[in-house]
């Protein structure tokens, strides 16, 4: 916990039905915890929504969180909630401005854990430059919620060199990886079985806002695609990519990173990291003339030493995605079937 930012005295040490009621007891929820760490200027207002302006081509997205466990190694619901929609923003070209945030708490939960959490909040919005506006909580019955789940909305402007579009991709683009694929889901599953490893592996959860917004300021309109592979992993995005566009996506088993420690877990469990769940990382196709220094500049980034070409858009095989692999056979790479990890994000 972030001590910086001492929890608040509450009348109870648990979370309540009474919390959920619109009365005394959510107040004091409200306005020692959420307003009083989130505040700014909108959010003061408490108001149903609120009313701001924005000037520009703008983006919406939503979604809600329920990964259990709540905490885990290098995160936890909280932070994940608001990186995955500003990550889903940045993946249409827009940097997000404003959130909403909503909570279904469950009755027991601890206050020093969503104490917890809402400092995490604070700190993801701080650090991705996006405020929290307007919001909600709810409260369930004991064994009805699994501690708390988070809804966030996210709207942001349109970078103004962004043509985010799967009709601009083509044959010889090429597909770009910002960084090492698994980390997240590999950091959940070892959570909820108890497993512990020679290093410690830690979700990639973190805002990509920004960094997407410098390579459009430098490539913009040569950035044809921009994809986040969360659910699913890199395999189910690259198939649902591959059959909107109606063309085949060829990729090369060798130039996926992986680092070691989670390649070795990943063998343990059974797992291809092909479909594991990812919170850091994003998928880019763009034009073949500046597919080398854009991976440059991506390297250059924190977090991209491990960025590569992975493969390119083809017109053959349309609508499949095949790998080479390591010893040079070709195999066919098929979407997710079923639900490989629940509740990861």
């Amino acid at each position: 916990m972030n001590l910086s930012c001492p929890i608040p005295k509450f009348d109870f040490d648990t979370i309540n039905l009474g919390h959920g009621s619109g009365g005394t007891l959510t107040s004091q929820l409200l306005d020692a915890g959420v307003f009083k760490l989130l505040e700014n200027d909108l959010l003061n207002k408490k108001h149903d929504g609120a009313v701001f302006s924005l000037n520009g081509k703008v983006a919406m997205s939503t979604d809600t969180y329920v990964v259990s466990p709540v905490f885990f190694e290098g995160g936890n619901i909280g932070d994940l909630a608001v990186n995955g929609t500003v990550n889903d923003l940045a993946m249409c070209g827009a940097a997000a401005k404003y959130l909403t945030l909503s909570f279904v708490l469950e009755e027991g939960l601890k206050m020093t854990e969503f104490w917890e959490i809402l400092v995490s909040i604070k700190t993801a919005c701080d650090a991705a430059g996006v405020i929290v506006i307007t919001g909600d909580t709810k409260v369930v019955e004991r064994g009805k919620g699994d501690k708390i789940f988070i809804n966030t909305t996210g709207i942001g402007l349109v970078h103004p060199r962004a043509n985010i579009d799967i009709d601009n991709i083509k044959p010889g683009d090429r597909i770009i990886l910002s960084g090492p694929l698994a980390r997240h889901g590999i950091t959940i599953i070892s959570h909820r079985e108890g497993l512990q490893f020679e290093t410690t592996i830690s979700s990639d959860t973190r805002p990509l806002n920004q960094i997407v917004s410098a390579l459009l300021d430098e490539f913009g309109e040569y950035i044809h695609l921009l994809r986040d592979p969360t659910r699913g992993g890199l395999a189910t995005v690259l198939n649902e990519i591959a059959a909107q566009a109606n063309l085949g996506i060829s990729i090369s088993q060798k130039n996926i990173p992986v680092e070691e420690e989670v390649d070795g877990a990943c063998e343990m469990l059974g797992f291809d990291p092909l479909y594991v769940a990812n919170e850091g990382l994003f998928v880019a196709i763009v034009d073949a003339s500046i597919a080398g220094e854009l991976l440059k500049r991506l390297q250059a980034w924190e977090y991209g030493a491990m960025a590569g070409i992975v493969g390119e858009v083809t017109a053959d095989h349309p609508c499949k995605v095949i790998m080479k692999s390591t010893i040079g056979g070709h195999r066919v790479v098929n979407m997710l079937a079923g639900e490989q990890l629940p509740r990861i994000c």
